[in-house]
């Protein structure tokens, strides 16, 4: 009550500075006309509309945030609040509230009504308070492990996940490596088989060209002894031979016996 009657006083401030703006400044001719009386009070009410407006906005919005504040601590401890619209508009609450404003912040001796004035609530006492602040720091403590907890999961899941990843990419390279390997092992064994068939090929190319080069050398012989060149050198030949071997045996006669 005490914020609210700040407030009012300070709206009401300046609805008076506005009435004392106007004086200032428009009620400076001893004579008016109708239409400048009419221009003159349109002017005051936008102005006055216009802060009153803006005053009864900021103190609905202040009582919003002030219950919000309050549901908020309800809430909290699990209680379940009950409203009556209707007795916002009790005219007897309501001169019962001014007749407590007054009391709290005039000097009257006046006092309040009773109806007003509820008894309050008696303290608790020391081991339910003390139960009560163990609940609370228990449901603290819980909101707290909850959220480790979760942190914790998905930490462990995200190292999970790296790991599983890891191992994925490791069995993908294990996988490419052996694939690889057994190509070249393939590509090897094919190349040595091929090696080995071209060498066999290669072999019975060579004795078959050496087959077919001894027979041709047979051919060319014989074709060369069937030749008259051929005659005619080998009959010179046994001549010379027959020559030499008269010759011997003539010089044999002329060597000295032993």
């Amino acid at each position: 009550m005490r914020f609210a009657r700040f407030k009012r006083g300070q709206c009401l401030k300046t609805v008076d500075s506005c009435f004392q703006d106007l004086k200032d400044s428009r009620l400076v001719e001893e004579t008016f006309t109708v239409d400048e009386v009419i221009d003159i009070l349109d002017g005051l009410r936008t102005v006055v509309h216009s802060e009153v407006e803006s005053e009864l906005i900021n103190t609905t919005y202040t009582n919003v945030l002030l219950l919000r504040q309050l549901f908020s601590q309800a809430e909290k401890w699990y209680l379940k609040l009950q409203t009556d619209v209707s007795e916002l508009e009790n005219r007897e609450l309501l001169e019962q509230v001014a007749e407590f404003e007054k009391s709290e912040f005039t000097s009257s001796n006046k006092k309040p009504s009773a109806d007003l004035i509820k008894p309050k609530l008696a303290p608790l006492n020391e081991g339910g308070s003390e139960l009560l602040n163990k609940a609370t720091t228990a449901l603290d403590e819980k909101s707290k492990l909850e959220k480790s907890l979760k942190d914790l999961q998905m930490i462990q899941g995200d190292q999970k996940t790296n790991a599983n990843q890891d191992i994925t990419e490791l069995e993908n390279k294990v996988a490419a490596l052996k694939c690889q390997f057994e190509k070249t092992l393939n590509d090897s064994t094919a190349n040595q088989k091929f090696l080995e068939e071209n060498l066999v090929t290669t072999k019975h190319d060579l004795l078959k060209v050496q087959d077919q080069l001894s027979t041709a050398e047979k051919e060319l012989e014989k074709k060369f002894q069937q030749t008259a060149a051929y005659r005619n050198m080998k009959e010179i030949l046994t001549k010379k031979n027959e020559l030499i071997k008269d010759l011997r045996k003539k010089l044999s006669k002329y060597e000295p016996e032993d």
